[in-house]
């Protein structure tokens, strides 16, 4: 009888400690990456601004703003 309550122990403390391991970490992930730095070539972004001015997805002066930041970019 002993040796179900010891078994049962080791198996409980067991399924606790995976169970802990599994989600209360609280562990946070941090990219290396900038956020808003793009590996699309700005020649493509170019276009997809103009489509997207075309369709009337942006207005005029998102599209002037964004062409512009989208050359400064690429300037650096």
């Amino acid at each position: 009888m002993k040796n179900i309550r010891v078994g049962a122990l080791v198996i409980t403390l067991l399924l606790g400690a995976f169970i802990a391991g599994c989600c209360g970490g609280g562990t946070t992930v941090k990219s290396t990456t900038p956020v808003n730095v793009s590996t699309i070539p700005v020649g493509q972004q170019l276009i997809e601004l103009q489509k997207a001015y075309e369709s009337g997805a942006i207005s005029e002066s998102e599209y002037k703003k964004l062409k512009q930041d989208a050359i400064d970019k690429s300037s650096k």
